[in-house]
């Protein structure tokens, strides 16, 4: 039975383990060399000060992960965000990645975020395919703004509502006041239905 989870810092090694590939194989992340464990211990702890970073485990074992960071610094974003999910290899296709964009959705509309962002190197159908599954429409493209492995490539832009947008926002709730509560329970156990790990 998978369960969908706050990742912790103690995380941060099997994460990095399911990244790492995605960096040296791939243009999916334009990073070009992986992060330090250390590093990545501190992407987590900075993430979670905003919103989520959400990861599913079965059997003992991290299946994939997923976060919320800020989309942009300014406070005129502080109601958006950009999501990422990350996957191991042999779990693709089994629901793990629609399972933590819907929990990490719904967790993120708990605390009050208008939208969701997501920036994906093209091409990569199969993460198009999810989050068109899950909502996002497309909203654009910039064209060969990355280079990696010999090639130029695009980047396409997603979004998705993630509440309404009326005139008079409260900001966004910090993580801490909703987590444990029936609504993030529920957030969490949605995703974790579409798991078939």
């Amino acid at each position: 039975m998978a369960i969908i989870r706050l990742a912790r810092e103690e995380d941060a090694a099997a994460m990095l383990a399911i990244y790492a590939p995605y960096v040296h194989d791939t243009a999916i992340s334009f990073e070009t060399e992986p992060p330090s464990e250390e590093e990545f211990r501190q992407r987590v702890q900075a993430t979670l000060e905003v919103g989520p970073w959400l990861l599913c485990e079965a059997r003992g074992g991290v299946l994939g992960y997923a976060y919320a960071g800020r989309f942009h610094a300014r406070r005129a974003y502080q109601w958006t965000v950009e999501v990422t999910a990350y996957v191991q290899a042999d779990q693709h296709r089994k629901g793990v990645g629609r399972g933590l964009y819907t929990s990490l959705l719904g967790c993120l509309a708990l605390q009050g975020f208008r939208a969701a962002v997501g920036v994906i190197a093209l091409p990569n159908p199969a993460s198009v395919r999810l989050h068109e599954r899950m909502g996002f429409a497309p909203a654009g493209v910039l064209r060969a703004v990355g280079y990696k492995h010999g090639r130029w490539h695009d980047v396409g832009w997603w979004q998705r509502a993630l509440g309404e947008h009326d005139r008079s926002p409260e900001p966004p709730r910090p993580l801490a006041s909703v987590q444990g509560d029936a609504e993030w329970r529920r957030a969490l156990e949605a995703g974790v239905a579409l798991v078939r790990a």
